[in-house]
């Protein structure tokens, strides 16, 4: 197809027309971006670009043109309007901006080197081909991602270009002599397409028809072998698949009983549907579907017929249900209704063969057995060779079918009976009268079954296949075949071990295949031999797709690779080469930098002059291409035209086509773009306000519709709404407010009532804890109390008791004791427990004064919990002990002795006289006993 898609494509223009006959006399202006040179060339790649009233037209060279695209003259036609372009062949451009001028995907050939001469352009194919053309290359122009193969005409190995070549004569030796283009693939795929599928510059693997798979790598269902044919038009199913054999498997089914709602029957031309004899419509509607009357389903799925006299039997074993006019059951046998004999007017029974007419037995017809009547339609038993249907006696042809119907004869019931269910017709092998209902084969089946030894089935056994002449008869294989297809002797699978290759037995698999299952199966188209069937179990390559990478053969290396045929395997190029054809740098098929330029095979540094540089994608300085005679030539030739803005840059002036110019914005300029994005800003939050408002409307529509206020309002109360929106409103005033809901104003209500009723509690527990502190309060107000009337108590004490004068007694005063009593309470008065605690422990008065302990146990109240206690006059909290005993402690403190009172000096001096302690021993408390002593003048100061 190559040399289909090879054709010359003449797209030049007026001016390319008129250019090759005239380029070696006329001076042409060739452009890259950036740089144009004036001269003679006879190159056509690329692109003319001209304009009205423009000094000359340019050759663009491929690459990248925008409005500030360099030189000035270059600038000016870009952005003319006037500006027209005329593409050379492969090229397809137009003069908007970016101009970007790139081949289309595939290649161009020229005849001469520089890309010089008419092209002809083979784009990327769409379907893959094996023919290849010829071609006479003196340069290459391959589009970016696309790749080449080529070989000599005296040779077939092929040399892969990834890269366009300026010069064919300068290639290496192992790619010289290209003559014929082999193919032409896209890059641009990944994972890379199968051998069926072409890979598009948009990098998706298109595939043929009947051809699967992203990769292209399988078959369609429906399609086989390795060109994905169609099944034949007759199969439903055949053996598919890139291995398939394309055997039919399930042909067509025409008029299935499907297709008319029919069950045991054959579907007409018109749709209905014509049941097997002993069959009727059932009961829910499908035709064929249930025994007619007089037939019965046996346990094999067939409609029999009822035995001779019974006009209705039960399904299964065929039981007699109801029996003709003259007939009883058999008792012995329920399938049998008995005829009754007949007898004569003098009783006299009929033997069989006759019957009676009231007065004698008559004889019956020929053709009855038994009758009731002298024609053959009387007949109950039909007679020898006769068969009963329809109430009449036929007889049978030699396969034992009844005259004039379907049915077959049955020599136990002497009737016509039914053939099997899925049959359309029947017969015995060898019929005879000892032949049995069993003994019958199907001879045609219904649609969608096969017959095989006699029998309908739905698919041929093991052993057998469908033969092609009438798709319905199962044949057996031949003896070397354990299964086969088609015909007896093409194998499926062999006997014996053997394996089946191409339907014959053989040993061992040939080349191509592989062994499975007992087959040998055919190799992926991909591979030369594999391991299995799948497109990546290749274990070696053909000669078109050499290279074996992870079980699958590609058609080349990468770009940077050649292919070692000694190793068979992908090598890497020099580093100065882009591509190669071989190993070293002598076998470059272009450079790697854009400094060099191919010379012989060989990268070398590029010697441009006229200050221009190698041509990105072309592999050649623009100097190369264009011919600039110098300024001191001679040659007969007219010197080259003066041409404006040919090599100068753009101009920035005023009078300039187009002005760049980088300048600072100004005041206005700034204040704009400030008020426009505090414009954006408002609208913003107008924007975010519009919409909370409407989630708060929303919720509260939630709200009245959860408490059913939703009510329809007036065209006044959306008016004012409305103004409000418009005008805005004070929080809490509205124009029109509308009547409260009876649920709203008990709501407030309610709230009203909690907040009340939380105030008054909290009143009545600010009340009761003031109560509290009173009752606190009156406590130790009625402790002091009771302290004061104790210290009046004790007072009491200070007078003598002998006598009534109320004298004043001569015992010491205890007052001064008092005071240690206060400080002991008043140590106490931190806690009242343990004031109430060391009361209780005190001695009573009888010990403070006499210093004996008590002889009787003192009064007590009933103690519930000593932290309760109240001071009592009956406890020891009256008694001065705490004076007498010192104050228990964890750490006994020094006792402190005041100045003693005359009361104290009184009593210790009446202490030293009677004990006559030394002088110095200090007084104790309670261990003296007082005793009356005539003293004369009394110095006791109670009576003074």
């Amino acid at each position: 197809m190559l040399s289909g898609i090879l054709t010359t494509s003449l797209f030049l223009g007026a001016a390319f027309a008129a250019q090759p006959s005239t380029s070696s006399s006329s001076p042409t202006v060739v452009c890259v971006a950036g740089q144009c040179l004036e001269g003679y060339t006879n190159t056509t790649i690329g692109a003319t670009l001209s304009a009205s009233g423009a000094a000359t037209s340019l050759l663009l060279l491929p690459g990248e043109y925008t409005s500030t695209t360099n030189p000035s003259l270059l600038h000016d036609l870009l952005t003319s309007s006037s500006a027209s372009i005329s593409s050379s062949p492969g090229f397809d451009a137009n003069v908007s901006l970016p101009l970007n001028l790139a081949l289309q995907p595939g290649v161009a050939v020229y005849p001469q080197a520089n890309y010089s001469g008419q092209a002809t352009f083979a784009q990327l194919p769409s379907t893959p081909s094996n023919t290849t053309s010829k071609i006479s290359p003196g340069s290459l122009a391959i589009s970016s991602n696309v790749w080449v193969a080529l070989s000599g005409s005296s040779t077939s190995d092929r040399v892969i270009f990834w890269d366009s070549v300026p010069d064919a004569s300068q290639l290496p030796g192992s790619a010289s002599g290209l003559a014929q283009l082999l193919d032409i693939q896209s890059a641009a795929c990944s994972p890379p397409c199968a051998g069926a599928g072409v890979c598009s510059a948009a990098g998706t693997c298109t595939c043929p028809p009947g051809f699967n798979g992203t990769s292209c790598e399988t078959c369609a269902p429906g399609f086989f072998g390795p060109t994905c044919q169609a099944c034949p038009a007759d199969c439903a199913t055949c053996d598919d698949g890139m291995t398939g054999s394309g055997r039919c498997l399930v042909p067509v089914i025409k008029n299935a009983p499907a297709t008319c709602n029919c069950l045991n029957g054959v579907c007409g031309s018109d749709g209905s549907c014509t049941c097997n004899a002993g069959w009727t419509t059932g009961t829910n509607g499908t035709a064929c579907a249930k025994c007619a009357d007089g037939f019965f389903l046996n346990s094999e799925g067939n409609c029999e017929i009822c035995g001779l006299g019974c006009t209705a039997c039960a399904d299964g074993n065929g039981a007699c249900i109801t029996c003709k006019s003259g007939f009883t059951q058999n008792g012995n046998d329920r399938t049998q209704c008995i005829a009754t004999q007949g007898t004569t007017s003098t009783g006299t029974v009929c033997p069989d063969g006759s019957f009676s007419n009231g007065a004698s037995c008559q004889p019956c017809s020929p053709l009855c057995q038994t009758c009731s009547g002298p024609t053959s339609n009387d007949c109950i038993i039909c007679g020898a060779g006769k068969y009963s249907f329809n109430g009449n006696c036929v007889g049978a042809d030699g396969n034992g079918v009844c005259d004039g119907s379907s049915l077959v004869a049955d020599n136990n019931k002497h009737e016509c009976d039914t053939c099997p269910s899925k049959c359309t017709s029947c017969e015995y092998p060898s019929f005879n009268v000892a032949s049995t209902i069993d003994q019958v084969q199907c001879t045609g089946c219904l649609p969608g079954f096969v017959l095989s030894k006699g029998k309908c089935v739905d698919s041929c056994p093991s052993g057998t296949f469908l033969d092609p002449k009438d798709n319905v008869t199962c044949t057996a294989c031949d003896s070397s075949c354990s299964s086969c297809a088609g015909s007896s002797t093409f194998c499926l699978t062999c006997a014996n071990n053997q394996l089946a290759a191409n339907g014959k037995c053989v040993a061992s698999c040939p080349s191509n295949t592989f062994s499975s299952s007992g087959q040998c199966v055919t190799c992926h188209p991909d591979c030369a031999t594999c391991s299995g069937s799948s497109f990546n179990q290749c274990t070696s390559c053909p000669a078109d797709r050499p290279v074996l990478t992870n079980g699958r053969c590609l058609p080349t290396c990468s770009k940077s690779q050649f292919f070692d045929k000694t190793s068979t395997s992908c090598q890497a190029c020099d580093a100065s080469c882009s591509s190669c054809s071989g190993a070293g740098p002598s076998n470059c098929l272009a450079c790697s930098s854009s400094s060099q330029v191919l010379r012989g095979g060989t990268c070398k540094t590029a010697s441009c002059s006229s200050n221009s540089s190698v041509i990105s994608g072309l592999g050649i300085c623009l100097s190369d291409l264009v011919v600039v005679p110098p300024p001191s030539s001679t040659q007969s030739g007219s010197p080259l035209p003066s041409i404006t803005g040919i090599d100068t840059p753009i101009s920035t002036s005023n009078n300039s086509n187009t002005t760049v110019v980088k300048r600072s914005l100004k005041w206005w300029e700034i204040l704009l773009m400030a008020l426009g994005c505090a414009f954006i800003f408002v609208c913003f939050l107008m924007c975010w306000r519009r919409r909370m408002r409407k989630r708060r409307a929303a919720a509260t529509a939630h709200f009245a519709a959860a408490k059913n206020l939703n009510h329809t309002k007036s065209w006044r109360y959306r008016l004012v709404r409305f103004g409000e929106k418009l005008f805005g409103h004070r929080k809490g005033q509205r124009w029109m407010m509308p009547k409260e809901h009876d649920d709203i104003r008990l709501e407030k209500l309610r709230v009203a009532e909690d907040a009340r009723f939380d105030r008054d509690l909290e009143k009545q527990r600010v009340a009761e804890d003031e109560r509290h502190q009173r009752d606190l309060a009156r406590l130790r107000e009625s402790s002091l109390r009771h302290d004061r009337e104790m210290e009046k108590l004790i007072g009491a004490y200070e007078y003598s008791r002998a006598g009534s004068s109320r004298a004043p007694s001569p015992l010491p005063s205890l007052r001064d004791y008092d005071g240690d009593r206060h400080s002991h309470k008043a140590s106490s008065k931190g806690s009242d427990h343990g004031r109430v605690t060391h009361d209780l422990q005190q001695e009573s008065l009888y010990s403070q004064v006499t210093g004996q302990p008590r002889r009787a146990p003192e009064p007590r109240q009933p103690v519930r919990n000593a932290a309760d206690l109240l001071p009592s006059r009956f406890s020891n909290t009256t008694t001065y002990s705490s004076w007498l005993t010192p104050d228990p402690g964890p750490v006994p403190a020094m006792p402190v002795h005041s100045a003693p009172t005359p009361a104290q000096e009184y009593a210790r001096s009446v202490s030293q006289l009677g004990q006559h302690p030394p002088a110095e021993s200090p007084p104790q408390r309670g261990a003296y006993w007082l005793q009356p002593t005539n003293t004369g003048g009394s110095r006791n100061p109670f009576l003074r």
